[in-house]
């Protein structure tokens, strides 16, 4: 029984220290939900269900994959490196659409977003993670995020490119409340899996591929 104990104990250990590990290469993957306090809104918004999402990384660079009936597929690769993001859209009606820009917050931007490091942590898949508490304009509109952020994935988020150095680390959790059309509309995303595996080049490529055209105006 001893034995049966002190093996138990030594593999809880094992995963622990495994899971505080550096992954500098794998998936991430997210389930994302939407709610608002307008029960017409709502409504619409469960019908649609929960979005999944997945995130390639290696090293500096990030590619995140979303596809929901309202949005179509985006796809967002980042390197942060050269301070470059690409992001590629297919929408009904829109055909595929890429940019190519640079995510390098201005001062300007900077002066919209406020960050606080919070009190709190919280543990997710075995990760320790740091609160964050952000307030912002988007598209003047007030937006207000609490994030759970973790050093041990070298992911880079788009969530975080508009807050400059003042995040440390990828977040594992997220809410996010906004208003829209009158209505508060609460996005959460939390990462529900993580796959530490081999991300092809391709993957993480600024180089949109074939049959993407550039958005005009962009």
């Amino acid at each position: 029984m001893k034995k049966l104990l002190l093996l138990s104990l030594a593999l809880m250990l094992s995963i622990a220290v495994t899971a505080q590990e550096k992954i500098n290469e794998g998936i991430l993957i997210a389930k994302q939900t939407m709610a608002s306090d307008n029960e017409q809104m709502n409504s619409q918004l469960k019908a649609m269900g929960d979005t999944s999402a997945k995130t390639y990384f290696k090293g500096e660079k990030s590619r995140s994959e979303t596809s929901s009936p309202m949005t179509g597929d985006i796809v967002i690769v980042i390197d942060a490196s050269d301070k470059q993001m690409l992001m590629m859209m297919d929408r009904p009606g829109m055909g595929k659409k890429y940019v190519l820009q640079s995510f390098q917050p201005t001062e300007e931007d900077l002066k919209s977003v406020t960050v606080t490091k919070g009190t709190e942590t919280k543990t997710i898949l075995g990760y320790e993670c740091q609160q964050y508490l952000i307030s912002m304009k988007q598209n003047g509109q007030d937006v207000k995020m609490e994030m759970f952020t973790t050093d041990k994935i070298s992911a880079v988020s788009q969530n975080t490119t508009a807050m400059g150095d003042q995040v440390e680390g990828f977040p594992l959790y997220f809410v996010m409340t906004m208003n829209q059309m009158g209505s508060n509309i609460e996005v959460t995303s939390e990462i529900i899996e993580i796959k530490k595996e081999a991300v092809s080049d391709d993957k993480v490529s600024l180089t949109p591929p074939e049959g993407y055209t550039k958005m005009e105006g962009m």
